[in-house]
């Protein structure tokens, strides 16, 4: 398998691992998100990171029920998102899918660069999540070095979209994956 299909497992165990810490009771706090609840936060990751990634293999736009969906309401959703998780992954394991472009509805784009946006969506929202319920979110470097380069790519059209905020300093020392989380307006000592 290709080194993304490997990123995107790596990032996707790492957030399953995290939303399973989340209690019932943290759904209601605030996240790191600006106006967003902890409950939203993860209603944003399951529809993108698991529904949106296994979609986006199969070449179909995401149903409305499902964008509309309190994923939170299950007592077991966090199962139930690693559950999609492995299904997800198991859609990009077919070297097919990896060809040609992927429609976004707005817009479309080569199948490895939507790969490549959903490894940087585990990634940073997983962290947002972690950050959110006093957790750690942690990747190897060689993760940590691609999702750098993914928000580097990227960082200034999110930013013109509200996704990012602006950079935010830290030190020469920083990981590739707190730089990446930096460049994202994010910061990693939070």
């Amino acid at each position: 398998m290709n080194s993304i299909h490997t990123h995107l497992t790596t990032c996707a165990a790492e957030s399953a691992r995290v939303a399973r810490l989340v209690t019932a009771e943290q759904l209601s706090a605030p996240s790191v998100c600006e106006d967003w609840e902890v409950r939203e936060l993860v209603n944003h990751l399951v529809l993108y990171t698991s529904h949106g990634l296994e979609h986006r293999a199969l070449r179909r736009q995401l149903p409305e029920g499902l964008t509309k969906r309190d994923f939170t309401a299950s007592d077991d959703w966090a199962e139930q998102y690693a559950a999609q998780l492995d299904r997800a992954l198991a859609a990009w394991s077919d070297p097919a899918v990896w060809e040609g472009d992927v429609d976004l509805g707005f817009m479309t784009m080569p199948a490895p660069e939507i790969a490549s946006l959903l490894v940087k969506e585990l990634a940073v929202h997983g962290w947002d999540l972690a950050r959110s319920i006093g957790q750690d979110f942690e990747i190897p470097d060689e993760a940590g070095q691609f999702v750098l380069g993914v928000v580097e790519e990227h960082a200034e059209v999110y930013r013109q979209y509200d996704g990012f905020a602006e950079p935010v300093r830290v030190g020469d020392d920083a990981s590739a994956f707190q730089r990446a989380l930096a460049t994202s307006g994010r910061d990693p000592r939070a």
